[in-house]
């Protein structure tokens, strides 16, 4: 998260989505929302790989290139935390990193929900100048509220209380691309404050990274294009601070009370989908859990 202006990371998430729309896995995956919530530069790309037309330029190719992976990441991962959700629906429901998640506009199972939008101020600021610059993502399926929380500095169930959260009420947590940008202890401290807050019949639904020599790679050659072009990378704005084994993860969220029933790569869950594997270490390297809280 950079110290002003939205998250650039939310930015990328939201163009590999709206790339993803009606190509990857039709009939299973489809986010119209996230198209209508890009500017007009951030658009030019999705335009680019939707038409299979890279840039010229090696820098725009590197762009390019980033958000057709990131298309080809996000689509087992949403679908994975989607049918999540649908299986157990919740009264309500608490995005912890929302960056420029759609879920409240594209879900129709989440329509007469609460769904409470978690996020850095500055990333909570820039959702909402967006969505006021789009007409298609005006009317929410859900009764949307946004909380604006830095979670170094202040409490989580404060701010949710101030919100209407309702600690006595199952609530379902969407923790989706944040896990990896925390350290252990700042994780550890999240589930802890999401175990306080988890009335039993709860669910917790958790995106992470586990460890991948490949990815690691990956990151450092795309770190120094970007020192190349002498232009600030988003990987030097938002590194990755901790990676999880599934075994890691099950101790994380059990020692809280919450016990895990399915945690997948996303490899597996894209085999599963038929959807195209292209990067298959990425694919390895993200995973999806899913615990409940006992009722």
């Amino acid at each position: 998260m950079r110290a002003t202006g939205g998250s650039r990371t939310a930015v990328l998430v939201c163009q590999g989505r709206a790339v993803a729309d009606g190509r990857i896995a039709p009939g299973r995956f489809t986010d119209p929302v996230a198209v209508s919530l890009l500017r007009a530069d951030e658009r030019r790309t999705v335009e680019q790989v939707r038409a299979g037309a890279p840039p010229a330029g090696w820098l725009e190719r590197v762009d390019y290139e980033s958000v057709r992976a990131c298309a080809a990441v996000l689509v087992p991962r949403t679908i994975a935390i989607d049918d999540a959700v649908r299986e157990r629906p919740s009264p309500q429901v608490v995005l912890l990193g929302a960056g420029l998640d759609g879920r409240a506009w594209r879900m129709p199972e989440l329509a007469g929900r609460v769904v409470f939008e978690v996020d850095h101020p500055d990333s909570a600021r820039d959702k909402r100048e967006r969505l006021a610059e789009s007409p298609a993502a005006a009317r929410p399926v859900a009764d949307v509220r946004f909380v604006a929380v830095d979670l170094g500095r202040d409490r989580l169930g404060n701010a949710l209380a101030a919100a209407g959260h309702q600690t006595a009420t199952p609530t379902t947590w969407i923790w989706e691309g944040v896990v990896p940008y925390l350290t252990r202890p700042e994780a550890a401290r999240t589930v802890a404050a999401v175990a306080a807050l988890s009335a039993p019949g709860s669910r917790l639904i958790v995106n992470y990274q586990a460890p991948q020599a490949a990815i690691a790679a990956g990151r450092l050659i795309a770190r120094s294009l970007d020192v190349l072009a002498r232009r600030r990378g988003i990987w030097a704005d938002e590194p990755w601070r901790s990676r999880w084994t599934a075994p890691a993860m099950r101790d994380l969220l059990g020692g809280d009370g919450f016990i895990v029933h399915g945690d997948d790569d996303l490899l597996t869950i894209a085999t599963r989908l038929a959807a195209p594997t292209p990067r298959r270490a990425a694919l390895r390297s993200g995973r999806v859990a899913v615990a409940d809280r006992p009722a």
